[in-house]
């Protein structure tokens, strides 16, 4: 009787999911300058400085804060210190822009933290389905990160590959 084997367990392929490094999304939320303005226009130092003050900051704690206006207008670069003020003792992540940047931004932030070594030499498949949606920017920051030091590198699962990098 043949036995079967089990050709995946035995390649000594690694799978990395990029998706354990993408940052959750009920850890976001965003501060728009735009409700603070004068006529949605205007910013009045007077006025906006008091409601910095009356402004419940707390519905920030441990988050990542994108900080933006999202009206087009001419905003003092005090304004955007003065919001990172308040913010700073209650927020996880402070970063000037929309959400998504920010995502991306952490996301590559983490994908760096990877330890290259542990896939020194090794055979790496980088997860290519999975439940949540992995963007390609995570991709090429994963690729970049370890073509040095891998012996190959593909992308799918490892049952079905598309080879990306052998090493010669």
């Amino acid at each position: 009787m043949d036995m079967i084997v089990n050709k995946v367990a035995e390649s000594g392929i690694v799978t990395l999911d990029l998706s354990n490094y993408l940052p959750t999304e009920d850890s976001f939320t965003e501060f728009d300058l735009k409700p603070f303005l004068f006529r949605e226009m205007i910013l009045k130092e007077k006025d906006f400085r008091q409601s910095m003050i009356e402004h419940n900051w707390e519905q920030y704690q441990d988050k990542n804060v994108s900080v933006f206006c999202s009206v087009d207008a001419i905003i003092p670069v005090w304004a955007f210190m003065l919001v990172t003020n308040y913010l700073q003792p209650k927020s996880k992540h402070i970063f000037f822009g929309k959400k998504e940047e920010q995502r991306k931004h952490l996301s590559i932030e983490n994908i760096n933290q990877i330890d290259a070594n542990e896939f020194s030499e090794k055979r790496v498949v980088l997860k290519g389905c999975g439940d949540v949606t992995v963007p390609e920017y995570a991709y090429v920051a994963a690729t970049a990160k370890l073509l040095s030091v891998v012996k190959a590198l593909m992308y799918g699962e490892p049952c079905s590959t598309v080879p990306i990098f052998k090493k010669k």
